[in-house]
């Protein structure tokens, strides 16, 4: 890990960004982190929008993280941002906005083309920025992984020993292998799902949730679109890492 550029938040956040290889990130550690007195770390997930798109609402993240002791980070998807392209992906994104503005059902073939590569190229991604930020003496465990791509963050569940707890956002269409791997995941689970998605099938969201093996689950459903997720909803989510994490 090369950190490239830091600088300090105005609530003493650490913000710092790296390259991990060709892989763009974002570390964040809070005003308590030190040597002698390591934090847990927060895994922040986002849909493939890019990270300097997304960097409002994953520094708000962040800072809520920082807040209640935990490092946060992210790393940039493959084939967003400054990454280099992923014609496949393109065309499987191309293949979809075609469905949708036909009012066409999204077929199993496209959903599985839009997803499983991006999951199988992220999730060893996700792992070995892991290592790195373990290595690092301000950081220990547990781990957590926060937000979406759902199937990202449920592969992740499923095969990452060290990640402990996950809070994942329904919203992103899910292949029906991704069912199948759910069935394996045990961790504690905090689900958000927005009813009125008008991108997400809300009863895949359902039946997803089902399958899932965890012990604990809870599933929290809230009125409104895709980005209209209420303030108390990522309260509800703090204290769910602050149960797990601590």
């Amino acid at each position: 890990m090369h950190f490239i550029s830091e600088q300090l938040l105005d609530d003493g956040v650490l913000e710092r960004a790296f390259t991990l290889g060709e892989i763009p990130g974002i570390l964040w550690t809070p005003a308590s982190a030190s040597d002698s007195a390591p934090v847990p770390l927060i895994l922040l997930g986002h849909p493939p929008l890019g990270l300097r798109k997304m960097y409002p609402r994953l520094v708000e993240r962040a800072r809520q993280a920082a807040a209640d002791g935990f490092a946060a980070a992210t790393i940039e998807l493959p084939g967003s941002g400054d990454r280099p392209r992923w014609p496949a992906a393109e065309q499987a994104r191309a293949d979809l906005r075609h469905a949708m503005e036909a009012g066409e059902p999204v077929s199993d073939e496209v959903i599985d083309a839009l997803v499983l590569p991006l999951v199988d190229k992220a999730v060893p991604e996700w792992q070995a920025a892991l290592d790195a930020f373990l290595s690092l003496p301000e950081i220990d465990g547990p781990v957590g992984y926060s937000g979406g791509v759902i199937s990202i963050g449920v592969r992740l569940a499923a095969v990452e020993p060290r990640i402990v707890a996950a809070g994942l956002f329904a919203g992103s269409f899910v292949p029906r292998a991704v069912f199948e791997e759910a069935r394996r995941v045990t961790i504690p689970l905090h689900v958000l799902l927005q009813w009125d998605d008008e991108g997400n099938d809300r009863q895949a969201s359902l039946d997803l949730f089902d399958a899932f093996g965890s012990e604990e689950k809870s599933l929290h459903a809230n009125m409104g679109g895709h980005t209209g997720v209420p303030q108390f909803a990522g309260d509800v989510a703090a204290r769910f890492f602050t149960r797990h994490l601590r």
